[in-house]
């Protein structure tokens, strides 16, 4: 079967290569987006790939991939710029990245809310212990059918406890952040029970297995909140400089000074 995955994971790659310039709405402020990003937020990419519009399209979501930020690693770096991410591609597997290989791209950060700095560093540490592992494409396409949406695929999807190749070197993006946050029981999207007592009802929450996450689970989980690079350095709506209306400038040293336009009695 090895042969047959290696086929389809050029396929992939093929896919995975851009149909256009990946250009957000708005441009990423690289020092408001280093400012902001803390160690544990999830950084989510939309991608512009022809497997990435697949992706969003089966997710009915903007995002295609997902990152880990982790904070700048010892030993490595790209062009002096020091890697503070880890991700899994396709063409590469678990790796590191500096941030700027994001910053053409449409991007939001998921940070979990309440998440202890001692099991911060542990989902961070859980994540750089990865790095070279490879990419399971069995998973990725398993998850691309979980997410059809057609009558077999959700009877299918009822039954499914977990996709993928089973193998633990490999893992996909979502799979690897989901798996960081399950070592130290950070809910992301956990299914709950409700458990009904002689005594009262409680609910009870059962993890998810990691390769049953895509890339949008971390934007529309209630445990992790949106934060906006913008918003968080300090925004005044004031500031706006638009283009339809004329620029005011002033200039102080110019303008008349009320005393002295009593001195010279244009006020009575």
């Amino acid at each position: 079967m090895g042969w047959m995955f290696d086929n389809v994971g050029r396929l992939i790659a093929w896919l995975q290569k851009s149909t256009d310039n990946c250009v957000p709405f708005t441009p990423n402020d690289s020092m408001a987006l280093r400012d902001t990003l803390r160690p544990g937020d999830v950084l989510l990419v939309e991608g512009k790939g022809r497997i990435s519009g697949s992706i969003k399209y089966l997710t009915q979501s903007t995002w295609s991939h997902s990152a880990l930020y982790v904070g700048p690693m010892v030993g490595a770096a790209t062009d002096s710029e020091p890697h503070v991410l880890i991700e899994a591609n396709i063409d590469e597997g678990v790796v590191s990245a500096p941030l700027s290989k994001y910053l053409h791209c449409q991007t939001r950060i998921c940070r979990p809310v309440g998440l202890s700095d001692a099991d911060c560093e542990k989902v961070c540490r859980h994540a750089c212990e990865r790095i070279g592992l490879g990419y399971d494409l069995k998973n990725v396409i398993d998850l691309m059918r979980y997410l059809f949406p057609w009558p077999l695929a959700h009877r299918w999807r009822h039954r499914t406890i977990a996709l993928g190749s089973g193998n633990a070197s490999r893992i996909i993006c979502s799979s690897l952040i989901a798996q960081a946050f399950d070592a130290v029981r950070y809910p992301i999207l956990p299914k709950i029970t409700r458990v009904d007592s002689q005594t009262a009802r409680r609910e009870v929450a059962e993890i998810r297995h990691p390769s049953l996450y895509a890339p949008r689970d971390f934007d529309i989980s209630p445990y992790f909140m949106v934060v906006k690079p913008t918003l968080a350095r300090g925004f005044n709506y004031k500031d706006m400089h638009w283009a339809d209306l004329p620029q005011v400038h002033t200039q102080a040293s110019h303008a008349p000074k009320i005393d002295d336009a009593i001195a010279e009695g244009a006020y009575v």
